[in-house]
């Protein structure tokens, strides 16, 4: 195996059959040595061989096996990162933030929907977790769906941002679409998002108020993993409509969107030993007019509420 032989973190996933988040964690863990290319992380072969024997002299009942040195810089930077979830681009404005603000320590990335991301968090695997999921009985955003998953965990939940969620439709809108109620025509067929996304859950809990079934609806199971496929999909005519966010509709050519709802996108940090030698400086970030000002180049972002601490446990 070739000592200038890398892997990304999907690679590894991939490799050892595990998910992307398994793999993180053992990064987080410094079980497995990483470092950062850009806004990459890389594992080198051999490291990625060094944790494979250490894992076999484990199983094999041999724990006094030795691993080599590790670079002790790049161990810092990694084995004490924070797992930021999220696909939105101000948590990648956010990472870097972070990155300037405190350097060593630089957040690893999770591109998770928002109700999976929870649970990750609840099973140990996130530490900063990003959340637009609506309640459609109480009208609340978020604290709903935290206050049951995150049951006995001490956490804070603060702002990020407000955006337009909606409809994406053919440009002119052909279908003459206003409203959620309109998604029960039998004529429309629809681009979905995944189960656990934010807009899946917007779907799903307007159907449910609206009375329509899910099965009713032509390509219910048609899933995409991000805004901008919902609405490419809508653009090339394999779909009617689909749900997403005002910023998808502004990057893909021939989509009109209709803004039904404000979405507030919130942000869950624990509250232990992990978190304690960043959580202050995450809040001046968020808070900082830095961060506002590379948030307010992103169009049709409210800002309104952005750091402002929603909820905390006792």
């Amino acid at each position: 195996m070739s000592q200038h032989l890398s892997y990304t973190t999907e690679e590894i996933a991939q490799l050892l059959k595990i998910s992307k988040l398994t793999v993180y964690d053992l990064i987080k863990k410094g079980e497995l040595l990483s470092y950062r290319v850009g806004k990459q992380m890389r594992i080198d072969a051999s490291d990625l061989e060094a944790y494979k024997q250490r894992s076999k002299a484990k199983s094999a009942g041999h724990e006094a096996f030795t691993a080599p040195a590790a670079a002790p810089i790049a161990f810092e930077r990694t084995g004490n990162a924070p797992v930021l979830t999220g696909q939105d681009i101000s948590l990648d404005m956010l990472a870097s933030q972070m990155e300037r603000r405190m350097p060593g320590l630089r957040p690893l990335r999770s591109h998770t929907g928002s109700l999976d991301s929870l649970i990750s968090m609840y099973k140990g695997e996130a530490d900063i977790v990003s959340t637009h999921l609506l309640d459609g009985d109480s009208g609340e955003y978020n604290i709903p769906y935290i206050r049951r998953l995150l049951i006995g965990m001490p956490y804070i939940v603060v702002n990020l941002l407000s955006r337009p969620a909606g409809l994406y439709v053919a440009k002119g809108n052909p279908h003459g679409l206003s409203g959620w109620s309109d998604l029960g025509s039998p004529e429309l067929s629809l681009a979905n998002r995944e189960v656990g996304s934010g807009a899946r859950v917007l779907l799903d809990e307007q159907l449910r108020l609206s009375g329509i079934a899910p099965g009713s609806i032509a390509g219910y199971d048609n899933i995409h993993t991000s805004h901008i496929s919902v609405a490419s999909k809508v653009a090339s005519g394999e779909a009617d409509v689909g749900v997403g966010t005002a910023r998808a509709a502004s990057i893909v050519e021939q989509v009109d969107f209709i803004p039904l709802t404000q979405e507030r996108y919130d942000l869950v940090i624990l509250k232990n030993d992990r978190s304690k030698p960043w959580l202050h400086e995450l809040l001046a970030v968020l808070r900082s007019i830095e961060f506002r000002q590379e948030l307010q180049s992103i169009s049709g972002y409210d800002l309104s509420l952005t750091g402002q601490v929603l909820y905390e446990t006792p």
